[in-house]
């Protein structure tokens, strides 16, 4: 397997920018997503790696080679689409070997081959069958197979459960965890599903248009989110923002969110001014011992615990709280915040403001 260096890729389609600057590092044997809404750019940077677009400019370094100007047959990855895009006219067995018979490998080899990942996948019964007739998850295991079989540096993998059913996707989401464990391969997987990128990924880069937003593990992209941005996509619900007005100073550890004063992690750097207040679900509590307050508006029902939406003289907020603790609608409770778990943001740039929370150094881009 192998480690995959991007230094300041960039892809340019006449006077669009498809992905600008990007750098990250994926390490061998990582599980890393690529992750970000329609048309930001991910899919372009999988086909960099891939070679199925040479970049403008920058690198990508496969095992220690700049593969940036090698065609896709050159540098030795598989790679497994959304569609499968496998041969119908073939059964299983001709559709997993075909890779094998272009290297000209012997026959005996191939057989041993195909026995081995077919077992891996637990298809063995489906050998001899056209994949015409199999189930999206077959072909799904079959596309897997065609790929494994290569024993290639690392596997590029563009949104491939994009197109079963919810169910059977969280199934197969497993399976390719468990088929990942076992091989320990260097795996590049691009998704917009924020719950399949947190669940599977070791690492994670969130796009949008084309800029790297955040770079780094699912927990610092969670609790310490680098931008507007990426608070709002990932978590579902995202992070709740309340809008307050403050010139605020190195150093501060409390903020006036209306007339309530509120602890907050120590700022590192100042602020202009438009500020705001940035908070998960989660960590918002039912509280007397305050005066900052809001008006529930609605309430849903999870089981152990309940979202409840509430209106605040700074905008909507969501709360996740216990189920055995009582919300009704249009009564009036206090709000707490936990409070070194709360980003502040600049609300011009949508930054977040360096703090005593997210000075880490987790890459930002």
């Amino acid at each position: 397997m192998a480690k995959i260096q991007i230094k300041n890729l960039r892809k340019e389609f006449g006077d669009f920018t498809a992905v600008e600057a990007s750098s990250f590092t994926i390490e061998d044997g990582e599980f890393f997503m690529l992750l970000g809404p329609s048309g930001c750019g991910k899919t372009t940077t999988l086909r960099m790696i891939a070679g199925l677009e040479l970049p403008t400019s920058g690198e990508v370094v496969i095992d220690g080679e700049d593969v940036s100007q090698m065609p896709a047959s050159q540098r030795d990855i598989a790679f497994v689409f959304q569609m499968f895009a496998l041969y119908p006219h073939l059964n299983v067995r001709k559709n997993i070997s075909y890779p094998l018979h272009s290297q000209g490998m012997s026959r005996v080899e191939i057989e041993r081959k195909v026995a081995d990942v077919s077992a891996t996948l637990e298809i063995e019964d489906l050998l001899e069958k056209p994949v015409s007739g199999l189930s999206g998850g077959d072909r799904q295991r079959v596309a897997l197979g065609r790929a494994i079989v290569r024993n290639p540096k690392c596997f590029l993998m563009d949104e491939p459960l994009g197109a079963l059913d919810a169910e059977f996707r969280e199934h197969m989401s497993d399976e390719l965890l468990r088929l990942h464990n076992k091989m320990k391969a260097t795996t590049v997987y691009v998704t917009h599903d924020q719950l399949e990128a947190m669940q599977m990924g070791d690492k994670i880069v969130v796009m949008n248009h084309g800029v790297i937003e955040q770079f780094g593990t699912p927990q610092q992209i969670y609790n310490t989110p680098k931008t507007m941005f990426v608070a709002d996509f990932i978590g579902s619900p995202p992070m709740n923002f309340l809008n307050f007005q403050a010139k605020l100073k190195i150093g501060t550890t409390k903020i006036k969110l209306g007339n309530q004063t509120v602890d907050v992690p120590e700022l590192y750097q100042e602020t202009s001014g438009n500020t705001v207040f940035g908070v998960r679900p989660e960590h918002v509590r039912f509280t007397d011992n305050t005066g900052y307050r809001g008006i529930v508006t609605a309430t849903e029902y999870l089981g152990t615990n309940q979202l409840v939406t509430l209106d605040t003289a700074n905008g909507e907020i969501k709360a996740r709280i216990s189920s055995s603790q009582k919300a009704t609608v249009g009564e009036t409770v206090g709000l707490g915040f936990e409070s070194q778990k709360i980003t502040l943001f600049d609300g011009k740039s949508g930054s977040a403001l360096r703090s005593a929370l997210n000075n880490d150094g987790a890459n930002n881009g």
